[in-house]
């Protein structure tokens, strides 16, 4: 019988990305997915329009982390990654919620791809990750300059290029 796996994103700063390629292997306690309460919030977004909003979540959690580490590079990093269904928490009951827990490690094995900003979105991004608790309390002006930071698409990476990343 196969193993159903769910396609998670996690957030990231350059240096979990170190972690990654030194260990092959990441600790992550959640993830952002297509849940039961994504897709029914979002009901008329299709499964890539979901997969977006679960992924974008993901991008703005990474800003938090980036305010929790203000000598980490100022790049968003997202880790799309396809676990054992096993391994992915219910999550969050909240209309609309996209946040899973996870258990265990996420192995190099399991990342599909590595996401992150360009050098040149750097100020966007360390402005952004000053502000993100405020823009998430409901403050407009820190949202503004969040939008700012979202105005800027993440490269996609394949894990072989890892080295290239950090």
């Amino acid at each position: 019988m196969p193993v159903e796996v769910v396609r998670v994103y996690i957030a990231a700063t350059v240096p979990i990305l170190s972690e990654l390629r030194k260990r092959g292997e990441i600790e992550a306690a959640e993830a952002h997915a297509v849940t039961p309460a994504l897709r029914e919030w979002y009901v008329e977004g299709d499964e890539e329009e979901l997969e977006y909003v679960a992924f974008t979540r993901a991008a703005q959690e990474a800003l938090r982390l980036l305010r929790a580490d203000p000598a980490a590079p100022r790049r968003r990093v997202v880790v799309s990654a396809d676990l054992p269904s096993s391994q992915v928490g219910r999550g969050a009951q909240e209309l609309g919620s996209s946040t899973v827990p996870l258990t265990g490690v996420v192995p190099i094995a399991a990342v599909a791809a590595i996401h992150t900003d360009a050098a040149d979105a750097a100020d966007d991004i360390d402005a952004a990750a000053t502000v993100v608790e405020e823009a998430l309390a409901g403050d407009p002006d820190a949202q503004f300059v969040v939008d700012g930071a979202e105005d800027h698409d993440l490269e996609w990476y394949d894990v072989s290029e890892l080295g290239e990343i950090c």
